[in-house]
């Protein structure tokens, strides 16, 4: 059965603790080190991995945990509409889904690279494959590829399983094995797309006062 894929987007507050790391432990681990220390190491970080593999999660919830303390956070992706100025009061630069960034993002992505290392500032990058891979302007491909490199293993369905069965704990959510049997048959299995589909399964059934069942979701996909 093919899987449907939602046009919903990453589940609100990403956060490093909700993040289910399975194979990626020691990316996960980095993170928490790079924002409890942020000064002690401006070498550049870059994540890469399929779409769904965890790669926004980590950066918004890295950029996240950095603003709870206080810190300024520069970011940078392929939608904005504008982008910031580059700002010295920013502990941390961040940049998503390099891997479409236009001749303009890649200019300002440079740039940012240049001022950061002047400063001597974590600069934290996602894109889709390896940067020897990647379809950008050399300057800024070797500067993806300079420093600490992590590659996103997909999850097993049982690490997915868990991983949904754990975001629904945290929610105080019930879900069947029905229903998550169901769910993981029919959408698309990034946690990206499966905690979407839980904030709005949340949010359905307390409209409908419901408890969570298959017809339940057939209903809340008719409807909303």
């Amino acid at each position: 059965m093919q899987q449907i894929a939602l046009d919903i987007g990453i589940g609100a507050n990403p956060t490093l603790t909700n993040y289910f790391a399975g194979p990626n432990g020691e990316a996960l681990s980095h993170m928490q080190r790079l924002v409890q220390r942020p000064n002690t190491d401006s070498v550049p970080t870059y994540v890469w991995g399929a779409a769904g593999s965890g790669k926004t999660h980590l950066l918004r919830a890295s950029a996240a945990a950095m603003q709870s303390q206080g810190a300024s956070v520069g970011w940078l992706d392929a939608s904005q509409a504008e982008v910031p100025e580059f700002d010295e009061s920013w502990s941390l630069l961040v940049m998503d889904d390099v891997h479409i960034y236009d001749a303009q993002r890649q200019h300002i992505a440079f740039g940012w690279f240049v001022q950061a290392a002047s400063l001597q500032r974590p600069v934290l990058c996602a894109g889709s494959s390896t940067p020897v891979d990647l379809l950008l302007r050399e300057d800024l491909r070797t500067r993806l590829g300079w420093g600490h490199v992590f590659g996103l293993q997909p999850l097993t369905e049982a690490q997915t399983r868990a991983a949904l069965r754990q975001a629904a704990d945290a929610r105080g959510l019930f879900l069947g094995d029905e229903v998550m049997d169901f769910t993981l048959r029919r959408f698309s299995r990034d946690l990206g797309t499966l905690f979407a589909l839980l904030e709005e399964l949340d949010r359905y059934a307390l409209q409908t006062q419901r408890a969570i069942t298959i017809p339940l979701l057939k209903s809340m996909l008719e409807n909303t």
